[in-house]
């Protein structure tokens, strides 16, 4: 188990970032964090599955690998999701920012763009 420097486990910070998001945008989350066979993703909604990802310590970077999303894009298709989303902060109680695919962004464009 990972610990961060003030001895909290990694886990401890996911979760409460994933709860956060939760209740933030009306999807549950996923029991342990989509890692059974039959549901995956940390949190899902009528259409979406989300994965999310933070930092356990305040940073002004953060790494995003593409595998994260080529899984989640696998992972939307298995759990028969139109959407995927990545959710990711710079560290505990940080603002979340949301990664989607171009085609997604220019669906959202058009819609609050349209009169």
């Amino acid at each position: 188990m990972h610990r961060d420097s003030d001895g909290k486990p990694t886990r401890h910070f996911s979760k409460k970032q994933e709860d956060y998001v939760s209740a933030h945008i009306d999807a549950k989350t996923t029991k342990n964090s989509g890692a059974t066979m039959f549901e995956k993703g940390d949190l899902l909604s009528e259409k979406f599955i989300i994965e999310c990802k933070t930092k356990t310590k305040l940073s002004s970077s953060i790494s995003i690998h593409k595998d994260w999303l080529d899984k989640l894009k696998q992972e939307s298709l298995f759990m028969g999701k139109d959407y995927e989303a990545l959710i990711f902060n710079f560290g505990p109680d940080t603002e979340n920012y949301v990664i989607i695919d171009m085609n997604l962004f220019n669906e959202l464009k058009k819609y609050l763009e349209s009169d």
